[in-house]
């Protein structure tokens, strides 16, 4: 099968497609046949050589496939292949109202996104929410749920990213550089000056405010909710663009010179 790989740390090139055998899945585990993954910004760290991986290492966090020919998606390791092993507590049935390749982009933006709305942000219905970078893939998924949780939605995007967000729900979309009080203030990008905007601040990125950051963390009740709302329409699931395994390289240059938008979905 075709896997993406890396062999040592280092600057995109080393990101290479190998032929590896398909995994055999142990006691507890399934083989799961990969529709699709992901990008998502985290993983040029993981190629930079921020974590401590062992190496080979086998790209891709988001899945959505099949295992014995029943539709999931998931959060795993090495999602970047035409098959994966996982623990089965590690999927969920996914949506039905969407492709099923398409439902991949939604397990780590959208977890993200519900934790900061839903468990830090504690959103409530009349509160003035800032999403803070809503162009990006847990920005979209931000906008949506904040809308869904009552909230009136402001967002920074840039110009390439102002009509899609405005069409995911936001109620105003104005450049970076935001001014006003907010209740909830969502941040996504390097911004420290927008955690004086709010009363509460939760950050998906490293800032001034460090108290304010978290990490996400894979909870499949959560990631169900999601798939439900998915299938009531409530939420939408915006693919910027579609690649095969052979564009990593190109996906992690242009993340690294902030020239992707939203979610960009990888076929094996």
């Amino acid at each position: 099968m075709k896997s993406a790989r890396i062999h040592a740390h280092g600057r995109p090139d080393v990101i290479v497609v190998d032929d590896v055998p398909i995994p055999e899945p142990g006691p507890g585990e399934v083989l799961v046949e990969v529709a699709a993954t992901s990008f998502n910004p985290t993983e040029v760290a993981v190629r930079a050589g921020v974590f401590d991986l062992a190496l080979p290492h086998t790209l891709g966090w988001d899945v959505a496939g099949t295992v014995a020919g029943e539709p999931v998606v998931g959060w795993i390791d090495g999602a970047a292949a035409e098959y994966a092993v996982t623990t089965p507590d590690r999927l969920v049935p996914a949506p039905r109202a969407i492709p099923l390749a398409d439902a991949a982009v939604l397990p780590l933006a959208g977890l993200s996104a519900w934790q900061m709305v839903f468990e830090h942000g504690h959103v409530r219905p009349g509160h003035r929410v800032l999403v803070n970078g809503a162009g990006g893939g847990i920005g979209g998924f931000a906008v949506q749920l904040a809308k869904h949780a009552g909230a009136h939605v402001t967002a920074t995007a840039s110009p390439r990213s102002a009509d899609v967000v405005r069409a995911l729900g936001a109620d105003e979309v104005v450049g970076y550089g935001p001014t006003g009080r907010f209740d909830v203030v969502l941040n996504l990008v390097a911004d420290a000056e927008v955690a004086r905007l709010g009363g509460v601040v939760v950050s998906a990125t490293l800032s001034d405010a460090p108290d304010a950051h978290f990490v996400t963390r894979f909870d499949p009740a959560q990631l169900t909710a999601l798939v439900g709302l998915v299938d009531r329409g409530v939420v939408v699931v915006d693919v910027s663009e579609r690649h095969g395994l052979a564009d990593l390289p190109e996906l992690h240059r242009r993340a690294e010179a902030g020239d992707l938008r939203g979610k960009v979905l990888v076929t094996p």
